[in-house]
């Protein structure tokens, strides 16, 4: 995907699901949202475990968010995105993102099918801050 899609895709968004956010401040995935969160986007954790994660609510699945959501950063393996997938067309979310060394070619081809955005193999904050903090690199 080029540079001026991934800008207008993180420009238009508000909301972010990331599926596998752990309240384990050592992890990626917390730092990521805790980023994401600092840049203005509200974050609804999904986590099989923990009522609160960063002060968000923790759902346990995407059904459970009724909210409106623009973007699912995945922090699973690769293979789970082809489950997840199928919970992103029903709920009409237009992009999915796999973070950094996670990739699934059949999934990148279904959300292509079904005109889902598809990013992979890229992590959302180093994205961010490429994209939108040139003055700072």
């Amino acid at each position: 995907m080029r540079d001026e899609e991934i800008r207008h895709i993180l420009m238009a968004a508000k909301n972010i699901v990331i599926v596998g956010l752990s309240p384990d401040e050592t992890k990626v995935s917390n730092n990521v949202a805790k980023f994401l969160q600092s840049k203005g986007y509200k974050i609804f954790p999904v986590y099989p475990k923990e009522n609160e994660i960063l002060n968000c609510k923790v759902y346990r699945n995407l059904e459970q968010i009724l909210d409106k959501i623009d973007i699912v950063v995945m922090f699973r393996k690769g293979e789970f995105a082809d489950e997840l997938l199928k919970s992103i067309i029903k709920k009409d979310i237009k992009t999915l993102w796999l973070q950094l060394d996670i990739v699934n070619e059949s999934a990148k081809l279904k959300a292509e099918q079904s005109g889902i955005n598809f990013i992979q193999n890229r992590c959302i904050k180093i994205e961010w801050q490429r994209l939108f903090d040139k003055k700072s690199n």
